[in-house]
């Protein structure tokens, strides 16, 4: 009975799988990725907000994508750095109930965004001389309350569901912070609700944007070779970069979990670690740094803000 209502009240975090020895050390480059995305992503929301030549849609964008980062990096990153500097792997439930919520949410933000980003990039290429017109300021107001709105109200029921579970197993959750399917996984009761509901959030959120970016890009990609200019053509085809960059960094190590957990049962752990980290810890770090390099209006404010 101690042992059960111990799972009840506490969960146990884990690293990276035989590299206990180390764990202290790959501190340092957690703390250095916590730094670069907290101060890329902070940059990037200061100059939308004070810089009147971003007063565009795609900025708007790019600084939800810049809270959704932010909002991950906190959600993930804190509770990794106190595992392999300080050696505690223990949470409490009600902490890794409120973890896993804001984790998920902000996973969920950041596709949506990518989507909105993929529309944004269709209209500009499509419609050059409407895009003002067809996304006003209002609109965008309104896609981006959305967005908030989808993923708080999807996300709602998951700390709820899981609070009202028995963990009666050894409660060791695979990662370095909590995630919904790996601590569904320590119950030792009925979890096809739980599981039929995990199913109908991906498939209604990561699942819908993913094929709604993928045929945004095959329109873009069709407006384009209709372009008879090769420069035009080459010059639309740049406007994307940035954002195919971001949309990589997010859905390709998606996808790689999401084919381990079904298909590779004998994987090592710490490759399936490994794989969650680039996804949620990748992103924010290099999103800003994409988006500085490969968009000409920020790459200069940026010159000119380290100039002097």
């Amino acid at each position: 009975m101690s042992d059960s209502n111990s799972n009840d009240r506490f969960f146990f975090l884990t690293g990276l799988p035989g590299l206990e020895v180390v764990h202290a050390w790959l501190s340092i480059p957690l703390c250095a990725m916590y730094g670069a995305s907290l101060a890329g992503n902070s940059l990037i929301l200061w100059m939308v907000r004070s810089e009147t030549l971003l007063d565009q849609p795609m900025y708007y964008f790019l600084s939800m994508l810049a809270v959704s980062d932010l909002g991950l990096s906190a959600s993930t990153l804190p509770t990794m750095i106190i595992i392999y500097m300080l050696g505690l792997r223990q949470v409490a439930k009600g902490v890794c109930l409120a973890q896993l919520f804001f984790i998920h949410t902000f996973s969920i933000m950041e596709s949506s965004v990518l989507l909105t980003m993929a529309f944004d990039r269709f209209v500009a290429i499509s419609s050059p001389l409407c895009c003002d017109t067809i996304l006003t300021n209002t609109q965008v107001a309104s896609l981006e309350w959305a967005i908030v709105v989808r993923s708080i109200g999807l996300l709602i029921p998951a700390p709820i569901m899981l609070k009202k579970l028995p963990y009666c197993q050894n409660p060791l959750l695979s990662h370095s912070y909590c995630l919904y399917p790996d601590v569904m996984k320590l119950a030792c009761a009925d979890t096809h609700i739980n599981s039929a509901y995990r199913l109908f959030v991906v498939l209604s959120t990561v699942g819908v944007d993913s094929v709604l970016i993928v045929l945004s890009y095959g329109l873009i990609l069709q407006t384009v070779l209709s372009i008879t200019s090769k420069a035009e053509c080459l010059k639309a085809l740049n406007t994307c970069v940035s954002h195919f960059c971001a949309m990589l960094l997010f859905y390709i190590p998606l996808i790689g979990l999401s084919m381990i957990h079904r298909f590779g049962k004998r994987t090592f752990p710490s490759i399936l670690v490994l794989l969650s980290y680039l996804h949620f810890l990748t992103p924010p770090v290099l999103n800003p740094a994409v988006y500085t390099v490969k968009t000409k209006k920020i790459c200069r404010m940026m010159l000119q803000l380290f100039r002097y």
